[in-house]
């Protein structure tokens, strides 16, 4: 069987229909897995679904689902078992960001932002852990950001949020080890000016690294936050 197989397999990508999350979901897509593309704008994922499905020839469930709320976190697993059976890959990609000085920032506005990009991620974690403890494995990709490792003036919310996820990733990595569940995160960078490849990222660059960590490639990499960032990280 090939490392880079997703045959048979069922991936959840939270906010998959856009973006980093749709660039995803469609780098799982075309290695053969299923997709469940949980986001909370409808046609927008509609029509993503139904490129992947048309590109890829895989299923694809549509879910409506805001990932803030433990109820319709709970119900995406419910109907992706109802539905596949199994599942094998959560990507926590949804998120947001909110561009303010800290003395600007509303302690509401503070709250939005980490509750979509962490606790999120935490309740979609822990809602999917039972049936990968269940099947013996399972690969959670988080989608983090360089502000994990860097300051910006107007990126405390966010950065906060993304610092935490790679602390969570590290913890939970750590927990479910013996599980043989393997829990990784992914920084991205889009500032221009410091990127040594003279580019911003986009979504497709992204796909290759969330392949290596869905499939059986990356079995003995976990806790790990993977840099995709064109040298950001390496330009000090």
């Amino acid at each position: 069987m090939s490392l880079f197989d997703l045959t048979d397999k069922v991936a959840i990508v939270t906010g998959g229909n856009g973006g980093i999350g749709q660039g995803i979901a469609r780098g799982l897509a075309g290695i053969g897995g299923d997709i469940v593309i949980a986001a909370r704008n409808p046609s927008k994922t509609a029509k993503a679904a139904q490129r992947i499905r048309s590109d890829y020839g895989v299923k694809v469930l549509e879910l409506v689902v805001d990932v803030r709320r433990e109820d319709q976190v709970e119900f995406m697993v419910e109907k992706t078992l109802e539905t596949y059976g199994r599942i094998d890959v959560l990507v926590n990609n949804a998120g947001m960001n909110i561009r303010k000085m800290p003395q600007d920032l509303t302690s509401k506005e503070y709250d939005e932002v980490l509750e979509t990009n962490l606790r999120s991620a935490f309740l979609c974690s822990k809602a999917v852990y039972p049936a990968m403890r269940k099947a013996g494995a399972g690969k959670i990709i988080n989608i983090g950001s360089m502000t994990s490792l860097f300051g910006g003036a107007k990126l405390m919310a966010y950065g906060t949020s993304k610092g935490g996820i790679v602390a969570m990733t590290r913890a939970l990595a750590v927990a479910w080890a013996p599980d043989n569940i393997q829990v990784n995160a992914i920084l991205n960078e889009r500032v221009l000016t410091r990127t040594p490849m003279g580019r911003w990222g986009m979504p497709d660059d992204l796909k290759g690294t969330a392949i290596y960590l869905a499939t059986a490639a990356s079995n003995f990499v976990t806790g790990v936050a993977l840099p995709v960032d064109g040298g950001y990280s390496a330009n000090i």
